[in-house]
């Protein structure tokens, strides 16, 4: 008899899909800032689930005047869907709006315990936990997965719950103010939790100070730091690897890499600059995963410019665009240079490229897979890290170490001379951080403080 052979590959869960809007009192579809339509929100979310390995088998979308308290969705678009699902065998539901634990729980009862249920968030960190492959993302989507678990585990302990209640209407130990065996379990658990976000939390600080001396030590060194930053799949990879030569993970999926990496890089002016990937946005980013990942996205406030990457064939190049200057705003990093890198050009005709030049203030059109417009990139970095760093000279009080400190670690100081009046400080900062040294300017006559451009200091 011939051997069976048994396959080793998990099932490919079916998914279905879940979008709804809620309109505004004008009658106009209320929506977040800079978020797409919801069928390309949908078509967004059908890409997330793919990259996370669920086959989408449906979706279904609900236009209402308020959310229902309980379901979000009403009752009897509820059912049609799981009349659906029933159809297609689908066994994952995936909401494009966040889920409240009460939305998450309620609809989970009526779905039945055999369906998933998913929001959009929930399926953003699975993908996460695919693709941290480092020990700091693996602590970061981590500490992002119990934060967001921690208040929806009422829902796995309701077995307990019930069979506690049961036992008090026979009779039994129970009563208002006792606490059944489902309550204790909860709380044992959510006590453990507790003790695991704590310890994440303190060895992401641990992290967070190694990258700090990190950056302290290539701030003395003098090198820039560029960040690339874009929306996610819009080919920041890509760029990374035709700039330096890196050998990022490169796919044709949202959020394909997610661990950091910095190369060096030389420019037309044969200095050397250190450009590094950062994790790619998205719409309705969620929070928690912002400050989850805020030891990552230090390097992105750290940076003396961003590339910003930008699909400029995607319908919604524009929209993207928007969500990537409120994140970045959200990271108090929107005072930053920046760079607009028009990605794809190669499959655009030349008419339509020289169109978007005129309406998008520093953009360079580029193709990071064929090479396309990269010199001009290096040029307008050349030239915009270094004509923006202004010479200045500054005598700080003893007192403010931590403007000498913000000097040595985002300027290049050249000259410190302890003084009876202060500290002298010569060097080059940031034209953007010169307001908070505006006081503290040398302006005597004796002294080649005058603030320039571009120019070694006497």
């Amino acid at each position: 008899m011939a051997k069976e052979t048994v396959s080793t590959q998990l099932p490919v869960e079916r998914g279905f899909l879940v979008g709804v809007e809620v309109r505004n009192s004008d009658g106009s579809l209320e929506r977040l800032a800079h978020a797409l339509p919801m069928h390309e929100s949908l078509d967004e979310l059908s890409q997330l689930a793919r990259t996370a390995g669920i086959a989408v088998v449906g979706r279904e979308s609900q236009r209402l005047n308020r959310f229902y308290a309980a379901t979000m969705i009403g009752p009897g678009k509820l059912t049609e869907i799981k009349e659906q699902m029933a159809e297609t065998a689908a066994d994952v539901v995936v909401f494009d709006n966040e889920l409240s634990p009460r939305h998450q729980r309620e609809i989970e009862k009526t779905l039945g315990e055999d369906i998933k249920v998913l929001d959009r968030t929930g399926l953003i960190l699975d993908i996460f936990a695919q693709h941290a492959h480092t020990h700091e993302g693996s602590l970061q989507v981590e500490l992002a997965q119990y934060e967001y678990r921690l208040p929806r585990l009422t829902r796995q302990w309701t077995h307990l719950a019930r069979q506690a209640g049961g036992g008090a209407a026979r009779g039994g130990a129970g009563g208002v103010g006792l606490r059944g065996p489902g309550e204790t379990q909860l709380e044992v658990d959510r006590r453990e939790i507790g003790r695991r976000i704590a310890y994440l939390k303190a060895e992401l600080e641990k992290v967070r100070a190694h990258r700090g001396r990190h950056r302290r030590q290539r701030k003395r060194s003098g090198i820039p730091l560029v960040a690339i930053v874009g929306y996610t799949n819009a080919g920041k990879s890509t760029l990374l690897n035709a700039l330096t030569g890196a050998d990022v993970l490169v796919e044709d999926q949202l959020f394909a890499t997610l661990d950091p990496t910095t190369r060096s890089c030389t420019l037309p002016s044969n200095r050397v600059v250190l450009f590094t990937d950062t994790v790619g946005f998205i719409q309705k980013l969620p929070t928690q995963l912002i400050a989850a990942f805020r030891a990552t996205l230090e390097e992105v406030s750290e940076a003396d410019l961003l590339v910003h990457v930008v699909d400029i064939t995607h319908p919604h190049a524009m929209t993207q665009i928007e969500a990537v200057n409120q994140t970045l705003q959200e990271l108090d990093v929107a005072g930053i240079p920046q760079i607009l890198a028009l990605n794809k050009t190669d499959r655009l005709p030349q008419d339509t490229i020289l169109e978007i030049e005129t309406v998008v203030e520093y953009a360079v059109p580029i193709s990071a897979m064929t090479g396309q417009g990269l010199d001009q990139l290096k040029l307008r970095v050349d030239t915009m890290l270094y004509e923006s760093l202004v010479a200045v000279e500054v005598v700080l009080p003893h007192s403010s170490g931590g403007l000498l400190a913000n000097f040595h670690e985002r300027g290049s100081v050249t000259q410190v001379q302890h003084r009876t009046e202060g500290i002298y400080v010569k060097g080059y900062l940031p034209g953007r951080l010169i307001a908070e040294y505006r006081d503290y300017l040398v302006t005597s006559n004796d002294a080649a403080g005058d603030v320039h451009t571009g120019q070694e200091p006497d």
